[in-house]
């Protein structure tokens, strides 16, 4: 007799359909054709280990499990409880009359324990788009899955509730999630606020500028001086996660297997911060078995990188294509696969390799040359791709001992998300572009245009201060962002004043 059951294989951060097919022959034997690797091969052990705790024999016949499509590689072993629950159904032990309604998957233990899995949430998408009726899955990933509408998710605790539950002997209900309601209770909870940042005005403006504009950003100051902590508050003032972004977001972290158990929606935009150790696989994605790197994991939030010059140099520049392109496309000799990548960078260094070029009270003790050298390890390329460079200098003392309240996350985040509201409609209409950060020249030539005072003044620094030609786009796209803020239809001379404010990097003196 020939049973068929249907899992999901995971391409990239979507979901394709694979078939279980067995067949059981005379003889005595097992074997798994569709390339399966070697996780897969060794279901078999796991498989009769748990059809043995249920209390049937395993089937003592020549059986034959194909996976379709055969030219995709099947990795991992969730493939263990559909192939398992094909087995009984060829066997006669399990009821076959429903078995094409539903998709399954799941890790078997050896006493039949269905354990978790990764990459549940497109599976459940999938099984939606194929008209699946239900998803059976491990419990700890049903609320996961649960968050697909018009897809029953019945969660597993072992295979005797799969098989009662195909023989029509179980009462289990299917997982329900009110994702609306889940998603916007939690949306605005942050765990860090700038309520407790002291002082460093200048560096929150650079940080709401560059919010409100989607802009990549670069903090310079001395060790202790708040880079990182101010940093780790960068989300809380971001716009809300939309339920389309959150869904994204979820769906890549699913894939790589971050999610917490029992978690449902991402409500927050995510942050990462990769030690400067990392290597190329890890930050862009790929690998042997692909799976998303940090920056896809960033997607649709911040990927901060402490202490920039520490990192290596190929590791940089990986960055460049996705950092234009926002998506990454991987390409080895047996796979090619595309995960998307719009995050919005966030970079950290010092002054100098000890730290403390230009400190208050702290004197330099790098030999001549080091400095130059510590700056040269990023770049022109890659700095071309930051918009804003803001130095960081140390808290005073009044500053920290103030008892007087900072200004809350809060209420950052409404004047950031009123400028994003005037750039979704400036850009409406315009695929690729959502922010003034994704502008083109053309688009600057449109939209960030100086008026004649903001134009000379703009020609003034670039000449006095001996900036780069490659600031010049740069300040338009800032000097945009802060006319947004302000509520201003045009660029105007101060707003370009304060754009040229953030590109110390740029002027020759500093580098």
């Amino acid at each position: 007799m020939l049973t068929k059951t249907y899992g999901a294989a995971v391409t990239g951060v979507d979901a394709i359909v694979v078939t279980m097919e067995v067949a059981f022959d005379n003889g005595f034997g097992f074997c798994i054709v569709g390339l399966p690797d070697t996780a897969v091969k060794e279901s078999y052990e796991r498989v009769r280990s748990a059809i043995k705790e249920f209390g049937v024999e395993f089937p003592r016949r020549d059986i034959v499990v194909n996976m379709s499509p055969a030219d995709v590689k099947k990795e991992g072993a969730a493939y263990d409880l559909p192939i398992a629950v094909a087995l009984l159904a060829a066997d006669g032990k399990l009821a076959a009359d429903n078995l094409d309604k539903y998709m399954i998957m799941g890790e078997l233990s050896l006493d039949g324990t269905i354990l978790p899995i990764r990459g549940i949430l497109p599976m459940a998408i999938k099984a939606r788009a194929e008209g699946f009726k239900g998803f059976i899955v491990p419990r700890a990933n049903a609320k996961e899955a649960a968050v697909v509408n018009n897809l029953e998710v019945y969660g597993m605790d072992n295979i005797v509730e799969v098989v009662n539950f195909f023989n029509g002997m179980s009462s289990i209900k299917p997982t329900i999630v009110n994702t609306r309601e889940e998603f916007f209770s939690s949306v605005n909870d942050y765990d860090f606020d700038f309520s407790e940042v002291k002082g460093q005005d200048n560096v929150k403006r650079a940080f709401e500028v560059a919010c409100a504009g989607g802009h990549n950003i670069l903090l310079v100051g001395s060790p202790g001086s708040g880079k990182s902590m101010m940093a780790k508050r960068l989300p809380s003032i971001l716009p809300p996660l939309t339920l389309r972004e959150a869904l994204e977001t979820t769906t890549i972290h699913s894939v790589a297997g971050k999610l917490k158990r029992g978690s449902t929606l991402m409500t927050q935009r995510p942050f990462r911060s990769p030690h400067h150790t990392v290597s190329p696989v890890a930050l862009v994605g790929g690998g042997t078995n692909p799976m998303p790197g940090e920056i896809s994991l960033a997607h649709n939030g911040i990927l901060f990188l402490d202490e920039l010059p520490e990192f290596n140099r190929s590791v940089l520049e990986v960055m460049r294509q996705p950092l234009e392109d926002r998506i990454i496309s991987i390409s080895r000799a047996k796979y090619s696969v595309e995960y998307p990548a719009s995050f919005m960078m966030v970079a950290s260094m010092n002054p100098c390799p000890c730290g403390y070029y230009g400190h208050p009270s702290k004197e330099c003790i790098c030999q001549a040359g080091a400095r130059q050298r510590y700056m040269n390890k990023i770049s022109g390329p890659l700095l071309d791709r930051i918009d804003i460079h803001i130095e960081v200098s140390p808290v005073e003392f009044d500053d920290i001992s103030s008892t007087a309240a900072a200004e809350s996350s809060a209420s950052i985040r409404e004047r950031v998300i009123k400028a994003r509201e005037i750039q979704t409609e400036r850009f409406k209409g315009i695929q690729g572009v959502h922010c003034n950060a994704q502008m083109s020249s053309a688009l600057l030539r449109k939209y960030a245009q100086p008026d004649e005072k903001g134009l000379e003044r703009l020609r003034d620094a670039m000449t006095r201060l001996n900036m780069s030609a490659r600031a010049y786009d740069r300040i338009l796209k800032v000097a945009r962002t802060i006319a947004d803020l302000a509520g201003s239809a045009e660029v105007k001379s101060h707003h370009i004043g304060e754009a040229i404010n953030y590109r110390n990097l740029d002027r020759e003196d500093r580098i």
